[in-house]
């Protein structure tokens, strides 16, 4: 069932890379998968940075960390703070299955390639575009206290960092941002409305 985005209140993971693209947010040999179990991409999610080729977690790479890493680490923190063109390369969507299937909400950036802003935003991810001064704001808060909380409110469309109180807001197209506060995908949405969808005009006949 998709689940409706109206607020969300959260400690995040500070992910500071930026560029960073499909291929590291999940590497390419996931693609063949025919399953869609969120869990199966969830732990797929930058698994070539958490995990060395042993299957041993890097202990430095910031997933892996006790703040950011309280098992379940799934789900806990449900925004990520990203650097910048977070999502560039490849189109693939599971990218954004990834980043959903491990709890996440939203995620924060500077700026995100387009093909995946608009993935996320078909998961029920909400991508958050910022100031780059917000952003490292924000990296500046998560160093400092890994208990920083973010806050969205996607009706009004701000964003407020509550360890300094400070708040920006963020564009979002209307109808993406209906469909997340109603939980409607493309699908729904079309079977929500379609007694007002105009009726089919006759073909003409064939003589």
């Amino acid at each position: 069932m998709n689940q409706k985005i109206v607020t969300i209140t959260s400690t995040c993971i500070p992910i500071a890379i930026d560029n960073c693209n499909t291929d590291l947010i999940i590497p390419a040999r996931y693609l063949a998968s025919t399953t869609r179990n969120p869990k199966f991409f969830g732990d797929a999610f930058m698994h070539d940075l958490r995990f060395t080729s042993d299957g041993e977690p890097v202990a430095d790479f910031v997933m892996n960390q006790p703040s950011f890493c309280e098992p379940p680490c799934e789900g806990v923190h449900q925004i990520i703070v990203a650097g910048q063109n977070w999502g560039s390369g490849s189109s693939r969507e599971h990218a954004a299955w990834a980043i959903a299937g491990y709890g996440v909400k939203a995620v924060i950036s500077s700026s995100f390639a387009d093909i995946h802003r608009n993935n996320l935003l078909n998961c029920f991810v909400l991508p958050i575009i910022v100031s780059e001064a917000f952003q490292q704001e924000l990296f500046s808060s998560i160093k400092a206290d890994p208990q920083t909380q973010v806050s969205v409110d996607l009706p009004a469309q701000t964003i407020t960092n509550l360890a300094t109180g400070h708040s920006e807001s963020f564009t979002i197209n209307g109808y993406k941002k209906y469909c997340l506060m109603n939980g409607l995908d493309d699908i729904d949405f079309l079977l929500e409305n379609i007694d007002n969808l105009p009726a089919p005009t006759p073909l003409n006949s064939v003589d």
